[in-house]
């Protein structure tokens, strides 16, 4: 119990992009006609946001299309690491817990998708300025995005994992 305490955080977050996922996903899948073309999208903010309702049958931007069962393993692995490591990913420490619990949400939203339907169901549909139509993405899309993101940046505020600082103890003669 020490131990789910100790990453509460972590958990609690994961669940929480893993639950916005699945229902937004189930809202799609009854109300959202099934979109055949560009065209066919419910208009949210005119010439930026759409709601359309596209499977994607690969991984981003629909790499690897077909091969959703090595993308279910892949994601899996993903899970096992995160846990083995997560000392060493600092783990405990809340801003990661944040990053991870993101990431493994969005992870598990994805591999539920592929899993029921045999593909993800992408849903939010942006145009932006100077770059046009991005490719379709769901909630579990940004919990995998910003989590990285925020872990990226943690890294590079904080460069030094458990062995980094135990050399950094050392009198500087005895190295």
């Amino acid at each position: 119990m020490e131990r789910f305490r100790r990453y509460r955080l972590f958990w609690s977050v994961a669940l929480i992009v893993l639950a916005l996922d699945q229902l937004s996903k189930l809202a799609v899948l009854a109300w959202v006609p099934l979109t055949e073309t560009v065209d066919d999208k419910l208009e949210i903010i005119p010439g930026f946001f759409n709601l359309v309702h596209v499977y994607n049958h690969g991984a981003a931007f629909s790499l690897f299309s077909g091969y959703g069962w090595a993308l279910v393993l892949l994601a899996l692995v993903a899970l096992f690491a995160i846990f083995y490591w997560r000392r060493a990913l600092e783990l405990e420490k809340p801003g990661v817990q944040w990053a991870f619990g993101l990431l493994t949400g969005g992870i598990l939203g994805n591999v539920i998708d592929r899993l029921i339907h045999g593909h993800v169901v992408d849903f939010l549909d942006v145009i932006l300025p100077f770059y046009g139509r991005w490719p379709a993405f769901n909630v579990a899309d940004c919990g995998i995005c910003v989590g990285v993101g925020l872990y990226l940046i943690y890294s590079f505020r904080h460069p030094q994992n458990a062995e980094g600082k135990k050399a950094a103890e050392e009198p500087a003669g005895s190295r």
